[in-house]
């Protein structure tokens, strides 16, 4: 089997183009330029050579690098926007930060034949982060959804509830077998993604519907219970709370671990430094909340948007369209580990090598979780971020109605640095 390095691992290798956040590339220039402004992405490049190549001279898609890590990319998208910026053509928006950017006017609405365009074939849970106040302004490049993966030769059947893989990590533990649940416990957005998990999974709310007030409602309190009794039954590594994504890649792969709750990137690390332990391992959903209940898992990606200050908007909207398209979209997920937004690519032969986990991944997707679409969306994650570290000290009650007035108050943009 050929295994292709994973997409974080690629991004961490990119070489980037810009010395820091803070100092802008210098855009390209040309009657027909079109200047794309995305993460570090392996072989996205080839994608853009593609583009060009089937415009006809239409349109040049330049491809300009932001940082590797996610603020870094916002903070300086969003200092040259304040500042009317009209180098910047085509946007590479976090699923995150569709509100923020739709609300301050930095991004155009997707209308017409473009939208209908981006609409047809596309899942139902990308197209919501892509979207504010019933309108689309961006269009799904990529998507993300977490996975259980667990020891075959451990657990024959993959635990259906999140009480249930806590007891059967206990009782492994008992038998003096791997017995760790490895999961993202840092202090940061990792985190507050379990939680939104959770929260959706238990049929929850954490911000309204507008995205304007803090609900925190009952099953955000079941959620913050589930966080709290994974964070005391003794069934975690002592490093937990300080994990991010590689380190639960990591601490898994040490063969320590039952249970694993992280993004298909994983599989291909496996295959490549843990062979053996590749094959004994499965994937399924992540465990639900309620018996009978399936979870929501948190979905991930990115989504393309044209700059408001964009003077070729028409050339944008184009070539938007063609760095999302199927063909476009197909060739990202194989060489690059990033999946499809559009649904029809998980049925392409061509997926079924790098993606044997394609049909769960798909299944998870037509039913998401999908974090709270807000202006406040970052000082929201802040916030959410601090008050769920460490899971432990969570004191589900009185947590949640800190929540309530922290929440509201990152909704309102009171007290948080964005």
């Amino acid at each position: 089997m050929r295994v292709r390095r994973s997409r974080r691992a690629a991004v961490l290798s990119a070489s980037l183009a810009c010395a820091s956040a803070l100092t802008a590339c210098a855009p390209a220039s040309g009657g027909n330029t079109v200047n794309l402004y995305y993460a570090p992405e392996e072989n996205l490049q080839k994608v853009v050579d593609r583009c060009n190549a089937e415009s006809g001279g239409r349109y040049h898609i330049v491809y300009n690098k932001l940082p590797r890590d996610a603020d870094g990319q916002r903070e300086q998208m969003v200092r040259r926007l304040a500042a009317g910026d009209e180098g910047m053509d085509i946007l590479g928006l976090d699923v995150t930060w569709t509100g923020e950017f739709a609300e301050a006017h930095w991004i155009r609405e997707w209308t017409g034949a473009d939208k209908a365009e981006v609409e047809n074939g596309t899942l139902r849970g990308p197209l919501e982060t892509a979207t504010w106040q019933g309108r689309l302004y961006a269009a799904p490049k990529n998507t993300n959804v977490q996975l259980l993966w667990y020891r075959k030769d451990l657990v024959p059947e993959p635990p259906q509830t999140w009480d249930e893989m806590i007891s059967t990590a206990q009782r492994l533990k008992q038998e003096g077998k791997p017995h760790w649940i490895s999961l993202t416990g840092a202090q940061y957005e990792g985190l507050y993604v379990h939680f939104n998990t959770l929260v959706e999974s238990a049929g929850g709310q954490i911000v309204s519907e507008d995205g304007h007030r803090a609900v925190v409602d009952e099953g955000a309190v079941q959620a913050l219970e589930a966080l709290r009794k994974l964070g005391t039954a003794g069934v975690t590594s002592a490093s937990m709370n300080n994990a991010k994504e590689d380190d639960a890649r990591m601490e898994f792969e040490t063969g320590q671990s039952a249970f694993e709750l992280n993004w298909p990137f994983v599989y291909a690390s496996m295959q490549e430094n843990t062979p053996e332990l590749a094959r004994n391992v499965g994937w399924a959903r992540l465990p639900g909340i309620r018996p009978g209940v399936p979870s929501k898992s948190t979905i991930g990606g990115y989504n393309l948007a044209v700059s408001s200050y964009s003077t070729k908007p028409d050339l944008a909207f184009a070539a938007a369209k063609c760095l999302r398209n199927a063909e476009s979209q197909k060739f990202s997920a194989i060489n690059d580990g990033v999946p499809p937004s559009i649904e029809s690519v998980y049925a392409d032969p061509a997926m079924a090598e790098e993606y044997p986990m394609r049909d769960t991944i798909l299944e998870a997707l037509k039913d998401p979780g999908v974090r709270p679409v807000t202006p406040a969306a970052q000082n929201v994650s802040t916030v959410l971020s601090n008050m769920l570290a460490p899971i432990a000290a969570i004191d589900p009650p009185a947590t949640a109605e800190r929540m309530r007035t922290e929440v509201q108050n990152a909704l309102d943009s009171k007290g948080v640095m964005p």
